[in-house]
């Protein structure tokens, strides 16, 4: 995967992203920000906030950061905010996750929907998403990780492959391959409906 085909794949996806992938994924976007709703005076941060699906969910006393790599997907993301009125959305940025423009420990909180998958470099987007987490504070990651062993679902994945560009996806993506290397400290992890295709991992920052 690189910048430009994802931007390209989520240029495809813009104009139709709410009505397919909403559905598809929403259980995932609703087990990550209910999890974060359990508190409030936050300062989040949505790596790969995308049209805004989940902004509406937010508490309002927590403060939202939503960045993306897709100017299109931000685009319905912003006339969003403005149509719901989401005060608590301090901010759409077009940004790249493995380069984020925030100093060291910005956030309380950093979730990533649906992203690792995507970004170019996944170990190099989980340093910067620690980087900017304040000590102490926690990762959210709503993924898909290829399956563990071998059989019909790993088989797939593995036929899908080639087809990453054109997802905009790796079907092949490993939980090994994201935290290689990594500090954080997993403190759960577990399977989302439906099928158990994706997974709700909470990390923290030492």
């Amino acid at each position: 995967m690189d910048a430009e085909s994802i931007r390209a794949a989520y240029r495809r996806y813009a104009g139709f992203y709410d009505r397919v992938f909403g559905v598809l994924l929403a259980s995932g976007r609703h087990a990550a920000v209910e999890w974060l709703n359990r508190r409030g005076g936050l300062r989040i941060l949505e790596v790969g906030v995308g049209t805004g699906l989940s902004l509406s969910d937010y508490r309002n006393d927590n403060r939202v950061v939503g960045i993306d790599l897709s100017t299109d997907m931000l685009k319905v993301a912003q006339d969003r905010v403005e149509r719901e009125k989401l005060d608590h959305v301090e901010g759409l940025l077009e940004m790249d996750a493995g380069k984020l423009a925030f100093a060291d420990g910005s956030f309380d909180v950093v979730v990533a929907m649906y992203v690792m998958t995507v970004v170019p470099d996944p170990q190099g987007t989980m340093a910067e998403l620690e980087r900017v987490c304040k000590p102490g504070g926690d990762i959210v990651i709503v993924n898909h990780f290829a399956a563990p062993e071998a059989g019909v679902r790993r088989a797939v994945e593995g036929w899908l492959s080639p087809l990453s560009k054109k997802l905009g996806w790796r079907p092949d993506f490993t939980l090994d391959a994201m935290m290689n290397g990594s500090r954080l400290a997993v403190e759960s992890i577990r399977t989302l409906p439906p099928f158990g295709l994706f997974s709700l991992l909470h990390c923290r920052r030492g």
